[in-house]
């Protein structure tokens, strides 16, 4: 009993230490305080500037906080025309399963379908779900409002930070990144737990996908064989980012000028979105917009492997002057900057409003 207790934790040490180099050695898995404390002395400048810390709160004056936190997706899905996203509807904190059921009947939305907590960020609670039966289950542990949106199933899936002055009707795309999700090939011989253990990216999810039942972690994939263990493209949950700034080029530009000037008080943001192809994406055909976010949202290329974190640093400034660009502008034409107290309030609301989810 002694040797199988210390070896389990022999075990366990080798594997915490093998977490640490691979999160030391590559700064895409930072922790998010550090990797922006070098660039925070540079928002503090700009927030002397605009005489105000919450200075962000002005950049898009149609969302709430400008984007930067605990603001609603559905608010700014109202703001979106509706051509680029996917069926999406809004389910109440008391909504039961059957109203859900129902809700989803009008809207045309079928199974396997997205369900993502109405406010929130980085991948926080959301879950494709397959039947009603993992419905329920969401539902049950999580008493708060959601979005439920079709599950898009488009080959491509990229994200496109976009920025204009208010002043303006022409922007400029400054980021596309191509996301890759967290996948495994087979060799023929080993088992689905073995090849995660075997990449340094699956691996650092490993704990997570084991409490995920529709993997079976003993099968033995072919030669070649993919398996996508996360069927979203998100950074925290294993997705890997690809700088794929080589195309842009104007007609990118034209296409989300003209998305971004039909959104009212939109002006610097991250597009999330999926599409059939770089051809498409460019000419604004065959999109799907999973989530638009603002203030608070980052040029998603810097996560490249290759990116190196100085460069991170200057990217990451570049674009803080952008949203100081944006809200000053918003400022001169009468929209007002957040106070503290009002900070304070919404940071309250979001504390609240996370106690009410079960879901790790």
């Amino acid at each position: 009993m002694y040797g199988l207790l210390n070896n389990i934790e022999t075990t366990s040490m080798k594997t915490g230490v093998r977490k640490f180099i691979i999160k030391a050695l590559s700064w895409e898995y930072w922790p998010m305080w550090l990797v922006y404390f070098p660039v925070s002395f540079y928002y503090l400048y700009l927030s002397m500037r605009a005489r105000s810390f919450f200075f962000f709160s002005a950049s898009n004056p149609g969302i709430e906080t400008g984007g930067m936190f605990f603001e609603s997706k559905w608010k700014i899905f109202e703001l979106m025309p509706k051509e680029y996203f996917p069926s999406t509807i809004y389910i109440e904190e008391n909504d039961s399963v059957q109203t859900i059921t129902l809700k989803m009947e009008k809207a045309s939305i079928s199974f396997p379908i997205i369900a993502k907590p109405d406010r929130g960020e980085r991948g926080w609670c959301v879950k494709k779900i397959d039947s009603s039966i993992e419905l329920a289950q969401y539902r049950m542990a999580t008493k708060i409002e959601f979005l439920i949106q079709t599950y898009v199933n488009s080959p491509l899936e990229f994200s496109v930070f976009y920025y204009r002055s208010p002043k303006s009707q022409k922007g400029k795309v400054t980021s596309v990144t191509l996301k890759q999700l967290l996948t495994i090939t087979g060799d023929g011989v080993s088992t689905v737990a073995e090849l995660i253990e075997q990449n340094n990216r699956s691996f650092l999810q490993f704990e997570k996908l084991k409490k995920n039942n529709k993997i079976d972690l003993s099968r033995v994939l072919k030669m070649q064989e993919e398996m996508v263990l996360v069927p979203y493209g998100n950074h925290v949950l294993g997705a890997k980012f690809i700088n794929f700034n080589h195309i842009i080029d104007e007609q990118l530009v034209a296409t989300f000028d003209k998305i971004s000037c039909g959104i009212e008080g939109f002006y610097f943001g991250r597009f999330d979105l999926r599409c059939t192809s770089i051809e498409d994406l460019k000419a604004g055909k065959n999109i799907s917009i999973l989530e638009l976010n603002g203030a608070g949202a980052e040029p998603a290329h810097i996560y490249d492997p290759s990116f190196s974190f100085l460069n991170a640093q200057f990217v990451l400034a570049k674009h803080y002057k952008m949203m100081f660009d944006a809200a000053v502008a918003n400022n001169s034409l009468g929209v007002e900057y957040m106070s503290y107290n009002k900070f304070r309030h919404i940071r309250k609301l979001e504390k609240q409003f996370k106690n009410r989810i079960q879901l790790i």
